[in-house]
């Protein structure tokens, strides 16, 4: 029996109250896992609400009722309450943590994948990103401001970072291949939520979380910072850009290129509190 039409026809929660376009490859899992938490949200509501009704009008105080020092003599409420845990082992075991595991674990390898680094500060993000060799050059908060255009503290070093640039504001990305963004921080704790993508990561000052999904779309979206940060919190957006591969390559050669000349053409600084080089007699 095929129960598609019966399961389509079933209004869906999500849509009634307003869900954001969907625009990743794994966020179909996530919002199936949300319909059916709504569901059951919806459900428990019913019964409780129901519950509270017969419980307010059968024991409302001009019915004198007598008091029963016994307690409930039915099983019930304990048939109820496991069959509440039940259904939540059910979305855990069956939705969650296979969707955890997937996301958390199973990162993707190889040269399709497109590496950024994400680094938010009071208020705003900037965005790393690994050019033409795919490998992102490493970075520390102590070459924050050396020079003063260093804004993201990147290793000026690091050969895999000479063809890397910085894009603030912006999050640029290409649609159909899998996304891996490290995503920190300068200051205090923010939260890169990319919304359209169902992913969002808390961005930690000193550690490096990770995030990965598969753009379906393209467009462009909000970013909103996640977290609680401050009193600009409310102002901490950025715009989210997904493009056409082509259109993808043409900003990833433009900006590798000009992080190529600059790099060739300016000597790299000397990292915080080494020693000047002495002067030639």
């Amino acid at each position: 029996m095929n129960l598609d039409p019966l399961i389509a026809a079933i209004p869906s929660i999500n849509k009634l109250l307003g869900i954001p376009q969907l625009a990743s490859e794994h966020g179909e899992m996530v919002d199936h896992m949300l319909e059916l938490v709504h569901w059951f949200m919806f459900v428990l509501f019913l019964g409780w609400s129901t519950f509270l009704v017969i419980v307010f009008t059968k024991f409302r105080k001009d019915r004198a009722a007598k008091a029963d020092y016994v307690g409930v003599r039915g099983h019930a409420s304990t048939h109820i309450e496991i069959g509440v845990v039940i259904v939540e082992a059910i979305l855990l075991l069956g939705f969650a943590f296979p969707l955890w595991a997937q996301q958390s674990v199973g990162y993707p390898t190889g040269k399709d994948v497109v590496k950024v680094r994400a680094m938010g500060e009071k208020f705003k993000w900037n965005f790393q990103y690994a050019g033409l060799d795919s490998t992102l050059g490493g970075y520390a908060l102590r070459n924050i401001g050396t020079p003063a255009t260093n804004e993201m503290g990147l290793d000026l070093k690091d050969p895999n970072g000479k063809d890397d640039f910085v894009k603030g504001g912006t999050l640029t990305l290409p649609v159909g291949r899998p996304v891996i963004i490290d995503v920190t921080s300068k200051d205090v704790i923010h939260n890169l939520a990319l919304v359209p993508m169902r992913a969002a990561q808390d961005a930690t000052p000193g550690v490096n979380g990770h995030l990965w999904f598969t753009p379906t779309k393209t467009g462009e979206w909000d970013i909103i910072c996640g977290q609680l940060c401050g009193a600009g919190h409310s102002g901490m957006r950025g715009k989210l850009v997904v493009l056409p591969q082509d259109k993808f390559d043409e900003f990833m050669k433009e900006g590798s290129e000009d992080a190529l000349k600059k790099a060739n053409a300016t000597p790299a600084a000397p990292a915080p509190g080494a020693a000047a080089p002495a002067a030639a007699h």
